[in-house]
């Protein structure tokens, strides 16, 4: 008796066991920052590129136009994959495309412009990437679809022809 008291309490002790461990499984450990959508541009101080001028990101996102915010690199190899879509973007005469140049030297981003073409209305320098942190970014490329000084759609890694497709949708 027990012997069988005995194995049937390893037994039961596994049993809980494996099911503490198959339920560990089923959650992700993977870290993915909040979505920030429906709020409000951040108000920082920025660098602009060219200019080298401090001005308020709402000076920038000024008009109830949609803009398209992309955070991007130089060294950025997706950033370079996404270049084509941003500058397809472009042609809409509805969208205002604003790059944040991040974690990146001016030498080498204006390299990078002159490679691929220059699809940005304005170019924000952020070459110690804290504003591209006020914004919730973690990574580059990333890109923010803004109206009326809200943030409508974030977009995490290099632009696709559907996130172009759907971009278009929401700014006819």
């Amino acid at each position: 008796m027990k012997n069988k008291l005995l194995l049937f309490s390893i037994g039961l002790v596994f049993i809980i066991i494996f099911i503490i461990f198959y339920k560990g499984l089923q959650n992700t450990n993977i870290y993915s920052p909040e979505t920030k959508i429906n709020y409000e541009v951040p108000l920082v101080s920025v660098k602009l590129f060219n200019s080298n001028k401090i001005v308020n990101t709402k000076e920038i996102f000024n008009s109830d136009n949609y803009y398209l915010l992309n955070i991007w690199s130089s060294w950025c190899v997706p950033c370079r994959q996404e270049h084509s879509i941003l500058m397809e973007l472009t042609k809409n005469d509805n969208l205002n495309v604003i790059g944040i140049n991040y974690k990146d030297t001016k030498k080498n981003a204006k390299n990078f412009l002159n490679e691929l073409g220059n699809p940005y209305d304005e170019i924000i320098f952020d070459d110690k990437g804290t504003n591209a942190i006020e914004w919730g970014a973690y990574g580059v490329p990333e890109t923010f679809l803004i109206n009326k000084n809200k943030i409508i759609k974030k977009y995490i890694g290099p632009l696709t022809n559907n996130s172009m497709e759907e971009i278009n949708l929401f700014i006819k």
